[in-house]
C-alpha cells in the first residue's frame, strides 16, 4: 500500500520587494516599525494607516532573493503615526455588558450569571441545570445578589465621612 501524500501546494514565487513593501528579516527591522501585537502592548493602534513593511517569517531567511508569502509573516506599522486606542463611551460599555450578560446568564431555572460564556447553542442551559453537575460557587453570581448595593455604599460613605 502506498503512503498517503499531501497534494503539492502551488506557491507563487515573487522576487523580494515585488509586493510593494520593504521586507525585513527578524531582528533587522527599524525600532519604529512594530507589528499589530506590539502596538497593542503599547496601547496604540495604527490610526487608519496601512502597513509600511513586512516582517519575514523565520523560514524565509534562507531565501533572501524571494518575497515572503507565508501566513506567518507579519505586517509592520509605523509607531510615529500610531494613535492612542479609543476609550469606549459609557453607552458602548453598557451595550457590551448586556451582550455578555446574555451569553453568561443561564435561561434555566437557576438564572445564575456565570463568569464565563455558557454553551447555550449545544446545551441550552448551564451544566447544573442540564445534567446536575454542581457548579463551583466562585464561578457565578446568584440572580438576587446585587453587584453593589447603593444603600450599603451610601451608609459606608456616610460612616466614614460624618
Amino acid at each position: 500500500m502506498r503512503p498517503h501524500r499531501r497534494p503539492a501546494c502551488e506557491v507563487a514565487r515573487l522576487l523580494r520587494g515585488a509586493q510593494g513593501l520593504p521586507e525585513y528579516d527578524r531582528g533587522a527591522c527599524p525600532d519604529h516599525l512594530l507589528t499589530r501585537r506590539q502596538l497593542r502592548e503599547r496601547g496604540v493602534s495604527p490610526g487608519g494607516h496601512g502597513p509600511v513593511g513586512i516582517l519575514r517569517c523565520a523560514r524565509c531567511r534562507y531565501t533572501p532573493q524571494w518575497s515572503c508569502t507565508h501566513r506567518t509573516r507579519a505586517f509592520l506599522y509605523d509607531l510615529t503615526v500610531a494613535l492612542p486606542k479609543r476609550v469606549p463611551t459609557l453607552a458602548q460599555e453598557w451595550a457590551l455588558d448586556r451582550a455578555m450578560a446574555a451569553r453568561q446568564t443561564c435561561p434555566g431555572p437557576c438564572g445564575r450569571r456565570y463568569h464565563h460564556c455558557l454553551p447555550l447553542r449545544t446545551l441550552g442551559t448551564c451544566l447544573e441545570c442540564h445534567d446536575g453537575t454542581p457548579a463551583d460557587p466562585s464561578t457565578y453570581v446568584t440572580p438576587g445578589e446585587p453587584a453593589c448595593d447603593d444603600h450599603t455604599r451610601h451608609r459606608v460613605l456616610h460612616d466614614v465621612h460624618p
